[in-house]
């Protein structure tokens, strides 16, 4: 490692953790060209290739499987023991980074953010809006947001919200043309909106349950989102019925821009966590956003 720069040890951590050259570069706020410009000097010094690239992805080698595994440890403690030193200030500071769907935001986080931007004013908070259920270790953020039964057991789990259920909605002028549905499988035979949560998984199968049984309808229509928002939006326009939290819904129920069906066989689900990895430090600014955001119910 003689002459290898601290610099491009992170860059070559960025790259190898991102599999792609453009991802690992708006990490670091560099260009792709200057990135990769600083891989081939690094593999040029060290006398062998650390990435394997071709024209789709980027992968680490043998060996850059061995130095990452071996390094990236020892710039993520360097990274705590300097957060750590927030510690020794007034107020908490620092950079927060949460995955999290924009329903979330809308029901979770919004209601809290003013209060707790105006408490912590040398904190700052960054929601990666991404509905593919991301790694938050390997992307390398502090938490995320999911259903409390989606967590994995080795995650710390923050209750930030109440158990809810989904609500199957259409617009009057959408049932004004087509029959109610009496059950769920009625929704065959109509048009729904429907959402995609990775662009390679496959579409939601809307879930349901009645008499203690569960079971779940594939639902057919022209749109599918990878947002709940706009599949609410399409609901309110008519377009089909949707699939929401309720929530989410209630404005549209109460106002009349919308209607529920179904209701006695739409599920409840445990409410929303954060979720988080047992680190052995925790920066001061991340425990206050967990104690801001716990629910209390």
């Amino acid at each position: 490692m003689k002459n290898s720069k601290v610099n491009d040890l992170q860059a070559f951590i960025a790259v190898a953790q991102n599999q792609s050259f453009t991802k690992a570069a708006a990490r670091l706020g560099v260009t792709p060209s200057a990135l990769s410009h600083t891989i081939k000097g690094l593999e040029e010094r060290l006398g062998i290739r650390l990435l394997a690239r071709t024209t789709r992805n980027v992968a680490p080698t043998e060996a850059g499987e061995r130095l990452l595994r071996s390094i990236a440890p020892l710039f993520d403690q360097i990274a705590m023991e300097v957060e750590a030193l927030g510690e020794l200030r007034d107020k908490p500071s620092g950079t927060i980074r949460i995955t999290c769907t924009d329903d979330q935001i809308e029901l979770c986080l919004r209601p809290m953010l003013a209060g707790f931007l105006k408490d912590y004013p040398d904190i700052t908070l960054e929601f990666y809006v991404d509905y593919g259920f991301t790694n938050v270790v390997e992307q390398r953020f502090d938490a995320g947001i999911r259903l409390g039964e989606a967590i994995s057991k080795d995650m710390i789990a923050a209750r930030i919200g109440p158990d809810w259920r989904l609500a199957v909605v259409g617009s009057p002028a959408y049932f004004e043309q087509h029959p109610l549905p009496e059950t769920p499988y009625d929704l065959t035979h109509h048009a729904c909106v429907n959402i995609r949560h990775r662009p390679t998984g496959a579409v939601y199968a809307w879930e349901f349950e009645h008499d203690g049984k569960e079971f779940t309808v594939k639902t057919e229509g022209q749109l599918v989102f990878n947002s709940i928002v706009h599949v609410l939006n399409a609901a309110v326009d008519g377009i089909g019925l949707a699939y929401v939290p309720e929530q989410l819904v209630a404005p549209y129920l109460a106002d009349g821009r919308l209607k529920e069906v179904l209701t006695d066989w739409c599920p409840s689900f445990q409410g929303y966590h954060l979720y988080y990895p047992n680190r052995r430090q925790t920066s001061p600014a991340f425990l206050a956003f967990v104690e801001a955001l716990r629910y209390r119910g």
